[in-house]
């Protein structure tokens, strides 16, 4: 569990002394009437970090470009964060941050570099977040060009007796990085984007685009093995037709062949039963032959013996 973020004495008093409801007849705005952002760097790196910081802390409020409000009845002083994070505040949606009615300050404010605000986020946001008692802002330089030469990309400040201190980075796996104590994360700049590094998991957070790619893969992926499971099921019923093809040419050969054997035993026993018949014929041939010759020898005898007859 993340261990309470000490607030100072000076944003303690404060928050105690401020009510807990708005007031009904002062209209606080929801929006600056300025743009998120500059340029596309400043753009992607506040939607990736929001994105980012969503996922890996879902139980805090990550917002981007929200009007943050510190004085209750004080609609002229806003300020709005590219991106801020508060914890135990609860996540539903807000029109703005009414650090009186949330009874905190955000615990972690990021402010992406562009030309016509890196000076102010350098010193008068720098002062306004102090006096709030947001225990950590950052700063950022996005496309690397904004902050003077010399002034690091990533900036890390910790809230110290009313003032910020740099925090100093550390390297881990070879890339230098600065740990933020609020997220519990480490940080660092790449490619333009913000990398957020869990140290207990050893893990960086997945950057949105990343997710969405590999889901993408993974959409793919499960195409492909839908369309190659459909080819071998249409291949197995292929396969089946030509098999049960087969199986009924082969019984129809097996018939064909049965009833070509049935005539040929049916022609063969014609044959038989007319040779047989043609032997009888021969025989009664014979038969009849030779009681002829016995009849016409007897009839010569007779013959023979009267001769006058």
């Amino acid at each position: 569990m993340r261990p309470p973020l000490p607030m100072s004495a000076a944003a303690a008093a404060a928050a105690s002394s401020i009510p807990a409801t708005r007031a009904d007849d002062v209209f606080y705005p929801d929006s600056d009437g300025k743009p998120m952002a500059e340029n596309m760097w400043g753009a992607k790196a506040i939607l990736n970090a929001e994105g980012d910081l969503g996922a890996a802390r879902p139980k805090a409020l990550v917002a981007a470009d929200i009007l943050v409000y510190p004085e209750e009845g004080n609609n002229r002083k806003s300020i709005a964060p590219d991106v801020l994070v508060a914890f135990d505040v609860g996540t539903h949606n807000r029109s703005s941050y009414f650090v009186w009615e949330e009874g905190k300050p955000p615990d972690w404010v990021l402010e992406v570099a562009s030309p016509s605000t890196q000076a102010k986020d350098r010193e008068r946001k720098r002062r306004d977040y102090a006096e709030m008692g947001v225990p950590e802002y950052w700063m950022f330089d996005a496309k690397g060009d904004v902050y003077p030469r010399g002034t690091p990309r990533l900036r890390g400040l910790k809230l110290k007796d009313g003032k910020y201190h740099a925090m100093k980075s550390h390297v881990a796996g070879g890339k230098r990085m600065i740990h933020s104590e609020v997220l519990e994360l480490d940080v660092r700049a790449e490619n333009g984007l913000l990398r957020f590094h869990d140290p207990e998991t050893g893990r960086d957070v997945r950057h949105r685009s990343e997710i969405e790619a590999d889901e993408e893969l993974a959409q793919a992926a499960t195409e492909h093995a839908q369309a190659a499971t459909e080819r071998a099921r249409a291949a197995t019923e292929r396969a089946q037709a030509a098999t049960e093809r087969a199986q009924a040419e082969a019984k129809q050969e097996a018939a064909q062949r049965k009833t070509a054997e049935a005539r040929a035993q049916r022609e063969s026993a014609r044959a038989d039963e007319e040779a047989a018949r043609a032997e009888r014929e021969a025989a009664t041939r014979s038969a009849a032959e030779a009681r002829v010759a016995e009849l016409e020898a007897a009839l010569r005898l007779s013959r023979a013996g009267h001769p006058g007859e």
